[in-house]
């Protein structure tokens, strides 16, 4: 009886603890986490909150939807729930001040991991804009979701001191804030009167009526005024963060993590498949559901009948995902090699590997395949043709290898263009929605993500809507129906 006392009366302590250090869904993250958290649960809590950046960037970046509407926030919420991560998707949702045991932890996650973040994208200007540029649309989403007792709430438990204009004060300059202000129903919108400095954003979109050196916002622009103050702060932080990295990184547990969470990937890794692909498919399978790096490879091994040690790895670990078995691709590999090399010499120097990849030799692990950060970030020396080709491909030899494929003009240009300024995982993605004709644009993270997304296409499992077919279209269609009963042998030689 004492003992279930006790355990009620410490987690009712522990309940009370958080409902006073998180008493609201939407934080300015101005006091840092003192609690001592698992190096496991440091690292998950920073992988979900860049799943959740990330989920904005691809909002953004790839679906190209406008910030901040109605399509922008239902897909954003949607990626969340599809990723797992409801406990943000609701804090974008329903954001307010409940006290349950499930609102209270959400919100400790959020806070943990958004710090976590700080330290990991504190020590490059061009991290620091990219991370600064998510968290204030994170901001902005939140408050733009919540009822207006919750904002109220919200000024008072961050002190902030704004209180719209009286009804007289407003009644005198009602016409001008009609011709200001881009709502409707004017009338009944409050207005807070703040210094125009502090909304240059809306002043410079002429947005707002301003007299006598303030600006009259309507409170359905007022986070305008709340994001500039805070983007101050977190760049502010963000400087502070840098400065004491040094200190933070004398514990060597924390240091891989923090330095490579920018590159990190947080989807699926496709080390277990139930599927079974047969070899005898690998052919046609590579033209349409390979991705560029990986058709690349199976077809400079048709070719040269051999792949250095960087593109065996590569490749392998994709044939694994995609659901070839160790029976299956040890006779795969052996009857490519041995069209160069004695059967012996196959099985003393390379047939060791390929079942250590499948966990049946060494420490036998379960190996994952490579997803696309790890990829491009590999590194590709002379005569290799392993790695990402948008990164590691000269620009004139990506474009034409893309003409060999049929791919349109324009979307060739859209795809060398976006290699070329760095984007090589939105070039993944066009080249994807080019090969398929269509403009889902998706965010690829992962080669076996991108084959099982092809494969739902082509069965028929994801409906998509096809693109209006050009006479370029038709042309690559029938270069691609070619490219099914194609002689490696005769393909001349890319990787020069």
């Amino acid at each position: 009886m004492d003992l279930k006392i006790k355990r009620k009366s410490t987690r009712t302590a522990h309940s009370s603890n958080l409902l006073e250090n998180y008493p609201h869904d939407l934080q300015m993250y101005k006091v840092p986490p003192i609690e001592n958290i698992r190096l496991h649960e440091f690292e998950t809590l920073a992988l979900e909150r860049l799943t959740l950046l990330r989920c904005l960037a691809t909002a953004t970046t790839l679906k190209g939807l406008r910030i901040y509407s109605n399509e922008w926030r239902e897909f954003v919420l949607n990626e969340l729930r599809s990723q797992g991560l409801k406990y943000y998707a609701n804090l974008c949702d329903i954001s307010g001040f409940g006290t349950s045991e499930a609102d209270l932890q959400a919100r400790r996650k959020d806070h943990i991991g958004h710090f976590i973040l700080r330290l990991a994208y504190c020590r490059t200007e061009e991290l620091r804009r990219w991370f600064v540029a998510r968290e204030l649309e994170l901001f902005k989403l939140r408050f733009m979701t919540m009822k207006s007792e919750a904002v109220v709430e919200f000024f008072k438990i961050n002190k902030l001191c704004y209180t719209n204009i009286s009804e007289e004060e407003k009644n005198e300059i009602i016409g001008c804030l009609r011709e200001s202000t881009m709502h409707q129903k004017v009338d009944s919108l409050k207005f807070y009167k703040v210094k125009f400095y502090e909304v240059l954003d809306l002043v410079k979109s002429r947005k707002v009526y301003i007299q006598g050196g303030y600006a009259y916002i309507p409170d359905k622009d007022f986070i305008s005024v709340l994001s500039a103050q805070y983007r101050i702060h977190l760049k502010q932080s963000l400087v502070v963060a840098c400065h004491h990295l040094g200190e933070i990184e004398q514990d060597e547990r924390l240091v891989g993590l923090l330095k490579g969470l920018h590159q990190s990937y947080s989807g699926d890794d496709y080390s277990d498949t139930k599927v079974v692909v047969p070899i005898e498919t690998l052919d046609s399978l590579s033209v349409k559901s390979f991705p560029l790096c990986m058709r690349q490879l199976h077809e400079q091994l048709r070719l040269s009948h051999h792949l250095k040690h960087g593109g065996r790895l590569q490749y392998g670990l994709f044939l694994k995902g995609i659901g070839v078995t160790l029976e299956d691709s040890l006779r795969f590999w052996r009857d490519e090699f041995t069209k160069i090399m004695d059967l012996d010499k196959f099985e003393k120097q390379y047939a060791y590997n390929i079942r250590y990849n499948y966990g049946k030799e060494g420490s036998k692990k379960n190996y994952s395949p490579f997803n696309c950060l790890k990829i491009i970030n590999n590194n590709v020396g002379p005569g290799d043709c392993h790695g990402c080709p948008y990164r590691h491909c000269d620009p004139s030899n990506l474009k034409n290898r893309l003409k060999g494929y049929g791919i349109e003009h324009q979307a060739l240009h859209d795809i060398v263009d976006m290699a070329k300024r760095g984007h090589f995982q939105i070039a993944c993605s066009k080249y994807f929605d080019a090969a398929h004709n269509t403009e889902l644009g998706l965010g690829i993270n992962h080669p076996n993500q991108y084959f099982e997304e092809s494969q739902k296409i082509l069965k028929g499992e994801n409906k998509v809507e096809i693109k209006k077919e050009t006479k370029q279209t038709t042309i690559k269609k029938e270069q691609s129906k070619q490219m099914e009963d194609i002689d490696f042998d005769e393909i001349s030689e890319w990787n020069e």
